[in-house]
């Protein structure tokens, strides 16, 4: 039974298939590819779903959970990306354990979602750094940073797992992980 909802389908069906996406991508990757950093300044696939469940949490549910309890115009501080990798929040924790708990994570994300009424994608909160939002404007960028980790974890692993053993196609190729 689906529930009537007037949010974005499209931003719904990003945000449900995400998990689904990176189980699917990664379900061959060893842990070794998991851990893997392009350089030591740079994320492993690990840190990057590390970086997802902590999002999903603190941010993305929260805020949803401002805008679900009807909070007048609350204020959203800015996220220090940087600053929590530094601090080491996103690792620690094998490859698999991180996909596991982010799927999780976002099926509790998606319950929530299915809660709001219609027209809520109109409700207004204000973003320290960027004024004025609303939910649709928050459900967007959370799809758009999605897509985005997905396409960095797809450049980690093709690049650990399949690059080295390419011979000579790699004149072909410049991966950026």
């Amino acid at each position: 039974m689906m529930i009537e909802t007037t949010l974005s389908p499209q931003v719904l069906s990003t945000l449900r298939q995400t998990p689904e996406i990176l189980e699917k991508m990664l379900e061959m990757a060893t842990e070794e590819a998991m851990l893997w950093k392009p350089a030591p300044e740079r994320w492993s696939i690990s840190e990057v779903l590390g970086h997802l469940n902590h999002v999903e949490r603190e941010i993305y549910r929260s805020r949803l959970q401002r805008f679900l309890d009807e909070e007048d115009y609350p204020l959203f501080e800015a996220y220090d990306t940087d600053a929590k990798y530094a601090e080491g929040l996103y690792s620690g924790e094998p490859g698999r354990v991180q996909l596991k708990r982010f799927a999780g994570e976002r099926w509790h994300s998606l319950a929530m979602l299915y809660q709001f009424p219609a027209g809520a994608e109109q409700r207004v909160a204000r973003h320290a750094r960027f004024g004025r939002i609303t939910l649709d404007t928050l459900l967007h960028e959370w799809a758009y940073h999605d897509l985005g980790h997905v396409r960095q974890i797809a450049e980690l692993y093709r690049a650990f797992a399949f690059y080295p053993s390419m011979g000579g196609y790699r004149e072909f190729y410049k991966p950026q992980p």
